[in-house]
């Protein structure tokens, strides 16, 4: 009898525990290839969202889901949404016409940085607020960048600063830590920023370090222009050790022939650092095209500063214009020669296009005088194709770099970069998709600060994307810079759906994110 009881009992509870439990979720994600950010190995998971939130990882064989939304992500890859580091969709976000920020959505990217390059929209709380009101199609954080503290405090001269100067700069800078700054940015290549100098920047850094914040940096040569890439690496370097923080390299690459083949030496001389402590890190586009202003690329810094009249001033002047059209034609050199240097976005439209030797030719002039009559007709941007595939690969396959966009407009970056390092890369087998995931995701929003986001998991936020590993890949090339990426099916923003069977909704479920 005794053991009829126990026979008994135990089938009883063996029947209880097979009874599932039923969970209740808004949007339940099922059949998909998940990789959650962090590991190198997919699964086959159940993801249930609640509010904004991961509610629940697993399996999903041991409860009955409730759900409002059901999407099969069978034959998919389901990833954490991307976070870009580096971009100007600051420029778009401003704008409510443009503010769901589609070129980027359409990547995958689910949170934007802005403020880089040195250059921030000011006040941050100004525009944190705007954004709020209008409504943005992705997360977005900030940066505040040391270029424009700069220019509030001294404007465009090429000085020195007082000991007041950097004073009251420290102080504008904590004003934007206190508005919610991840860190700062630095444009040590361009104006005012490249004024400068190192001591300088580092009593800013202080005071990012301070508030436990991030310094992010273009810098001050990624070439041969003034003082070598390897120097402006070691400099960065050492800005992040005297102000012990983090150091972050924007897009970093080898720009020109005469520095090709030197991400051996500057892997070596990270990894050193790396090894020192210094938490150096960098991010990367996937192009051997750079793209910036044509006046920043060519035109030497001490021509410009003061600003366009001024530049055009010194032009002007018969003792100084042999000395501004030789450096100018160095500069040109330096980024591949006129027959390279690509016009993708001006304020006179008949200049887009056309490649500086194709315009200087129409003029009847030399390529260097020709720089000032495009920029007697206003702003120009230009792309300049002077990066060497050895270089592009060797910085992607490191583990301390994580992709970006530098997205702006004109360059095809700003549609296609996330699409095209799969499409290029993981697909050729350069990386492996969860090293691109990974270095899209999670690992991005450690180095910036960024807290719950960059991972599937549990309690963290329900920035999800769902993607077709067939098809996902860009569009945008440099004749049409404006084509949007392909391939995303679904993409959750903050627990919401923004893209649903390829389509964008119409919803502005992005928000600001600020340092915790």
């Amino acid at each position: 009898m005794k053991y009829k009881i126990v026979i008994l009992l135990t089938l009883f509870l063996g029947l209880a525990s097979c009874k599932k439990g039923r969970i209740e979720v808004d949007i339940l994600i099922k059949n998909g290839t998940v990789y959650n950010g962090v590991d190198s190995i997919p699964n086959m998971l159940t993801i249930g969202v609640v509010g904004d939130k991961i509610a629940y990882v697993g399996n999903g064989k041991h409860f009955d889901f409730l759900a409002n939304r059901v999407i099969d992500a069978k034959g998919m890859v389901v990833s954490p949404g991307f976070i870009d580091p580096h971009t100007h969709a600051d420029r778009d976000l401003k704008n409510p016409e443009e503010s769901h920020n589609n070129p980027f959505l359409f990547q995958g990217v689910t949170t934007v940085v802005v403020g880089n390059d040195g250059s921030s929209d000011y006040p941050l709380a100004k525009y944190e607020e705007l954004y709020k009101k209008n409504g943005i199609g992705t997360n977005v954080a900030f940066l505040v960048g040391q270029g424009t503290i700069r220019e509030k405090v001294m404007g465009q001269s090429d000085r020195e600063a007082t000991d007041v100067e950097v004073l009251k700069m420290m102080e504008l800078v904590q004003q934007e830590m206190d508005a919610g700054a991840l860190g700062m940015s630095t444009g040590l290549f361009y104006a005012p920023g490249s004024y400068a100098s190192t001591e300088e920047v580092i009593e800013l850094a202080k005071v990012v370090r301070q508030n436990h914040g991030i310094y992010d940096t273009h810098l001050r040569d990624e070439g041969a222009y003034s003082i070598g890439l390897v120097a402006a690496v070691k400099e960065a370097i050492a800005i992040g050790e005297a102000a012990d923080l983090p150091v972050h390299i924007s897009h970093i690459k080898c720009l020109g022939k005469q520095v090709w083949k030197q991400s051996d030496s500057l892997i070596t001389i990270i990894e050193e650092a790396r090894k020192r402590g210094v938490r150096v890190t960098a991010n990367q586009y996937p192009y051997e095209a750079s793209a910036t202003g044509l006046k920043a690329a060519v035109v030497p810094r001490w021509a410009e500063s003061g600003g366009r009249d001024s530049l055009f001033m010194r032009y002007g002047d018969a003792r100084l214009k042999p000395q501004i059209l030789e450096e100018v034609n160095m500069n040109i050199d330096q980024r591949g020669g006129p027959e390279n240097l690509l016009i993708v976005n001006a304020d006179h439209k008949e200049f887009e296009g056309k490649t500086l030797q194709e315009i200087a030719q129409e003029m009847g002039l030399d390529a260097n005088e020709a720089v000032f009559e495009i920029l007697d007709k206003g702003y120009a941007r230009v792309a300049s194709f002077s990066m060497s595939p050895y270089d592009i690969k060797n910085f992607m396959q490191q583990h301390w770099v994580v992709t970006s966009s530098d997205g702006n407009t004109g360059h095809p970056r700003k549609y296609g970069t996330f699409p095209r390092k799969y499409k290029e890369y993981v697909k050729n087998g350069v990386i492996k998709l969860a090293d691109f995931i990974n270095g899209s995701t999670s690992r991005t929003a450690d180095l910036l600060g960024i807290p719950k986001r960059g991972k599937i998991q549990e309690g963290y936020y329900a920035d999800i994307i769902i993607f077709d590993q067939n098809t996902f890949g860009d569009k945008a090339d440099y004749q049409d810079p404006f084509q949007l990426s392909i391939g995303l099916q679904y993409s959750l923003i903050n627990g919401k759906l923004s893209v649903e069977k390829g389509t964008y909704n119409g919803e502005l479920n992005g928000r600001t994110l600020k340092k915790e």
